[in-house]
């Protein structure tokens, strides 16, 4: 007699990630920073139905922009006149998103001066802050003479296109860890560096780019030593566990929906309590349903369905009474 052994195959190349000290649960309070991949992150935590704040001050892709808005609120700065200037019918600053530009100057100084105060209360009383780091590569202001989050649209002769250096990026996020932990000693800060291909800056300086954060981040983690600090490897899942172009959206840059969500999930299994994971399957329950189109609103089949939805609700809302749908 002839026997055969199957094996289980294993296709990838899985990212080990040690589970975090400092789990999230539904208690907690979450501040998302940084580029578009904290969108990305802040969308499933929104689904779930965390307490979250995402970038307040639209998406800001490096540490500087990043350290920047977290000084200046946590020091109760306020934007002045000089902050702000005028192009293409709108008033900007180069230190936000194009998406808080305004066409009256003076709303624009009130929206950021009240998000400023808006931020800082939410960093001191956040149990978790999440960064996401987008990229080494920067553009100083030649009128400024500083490094800017945001372009917004100004001619490229208006700036000088630099790569930050390990140390300098170092600098930067051992100055914004200092920042939060004077405000807020007891929050856990969760570093990732975002899989987003930044092609513009051409294929060699986009690793060039990534591998400035990635050796800054770890120097620091490394130096501090600190439970409270970790690091979430999203950018390696991408590059290692999910290395085909049909994890990429269209423009073969940016993590599909499939990847997402399977990045997610490597955060859910490292990041998040096991009472947390209970109610979440409650919530996305509640969310399917509420996705529920019916053939005929008016049966009393759907009329049960929209009872026990509801149901389902109240009783997610007992416990949590934050939760909204």
């Amino acid at each position: 007699m002839r026997f055969f052994y199957f094996y289980a195959m294993q296709f990838t190349t899985p990212v080990p990630i040690l589970n975090t000290q400092n789990p999230i649960s539904y208690n907690s309070k979450i501040v998302s920073l940084g580029s578009c991949f904290a969108v990305n992150i802040a969308a499933k935590l929104e689904y779930f139905k965390f307490r979250h704040l995402c970038n307040p001050f639209g998406i800001l892709f490096h540490p500087i922009a990043i350290h920047e808005i977290v000084r200046k609120s946590l020091a109760g700065e306020m934007f002045a006149a000089a902050d702000v200037f005028e192009h293409n019918e709108l008033w900007n600053c180069f230190d936000v998103h194009s998406e808080l530009s305004n066409p009256n100057k003076d709303e624009l100084l009130l929206n950021l001066n009240r998000l400023l105060e808006f931020t800082r209360l939410q960093i001191r009383n956040a149990t978790h802050i999440i960064i996401t780091y987008g990229t080494s590569w920067v553009y100083r202001s030649n009128t400024e003479a500083k490094v800017v989050a945001n372009c917004h649209k100004l001619p490229q002769s208006h700036f000088t296109k630099k790569l930050l250096s390990v140390e300098t990026i170092q600098a930067a996020i051992t100055d914004t860890i200092a920042l939060i932990s004077k405000a807020n000693p007891n929050c856990s800060i969760v570093f990732t560096v975002s899989p987003v291909r930044h092609i513009k800056d051409g294929f060699v300086g986009n690793q060039h780019s990534k591998a400035n954060l990635i050796a800054a981040l770890h120097n620091v983690l490394q130096a501090e030593g600190n439970i409270a600090l970790s690091y979430f490897p999203s950018y390696e899942i991408m590059m290692d566990e999910l290395r085909d172009y049909r994890f990429y959206a269209e423009d073969m840059l940016h993590p599909n929906t499939t990847a997402i969500d399977y990045i997610w999930e490597r955060f859910s299994e490292t990041h998040i309590c096991a009472e947390a994971k209970t109610a979440m399957h409650d919530v996305n329950a509640v969310q399917r349903a509420l996705l529920h189109k019916p053939f005929h609103a008016d049966s009393e089949s759907h009329k049960q369905f929209v009872s026990k939805v509801n149901q389902a609700i109240a009783k997610l809302q007992e416990n949590f009474p934050f939760m909204q749908f």
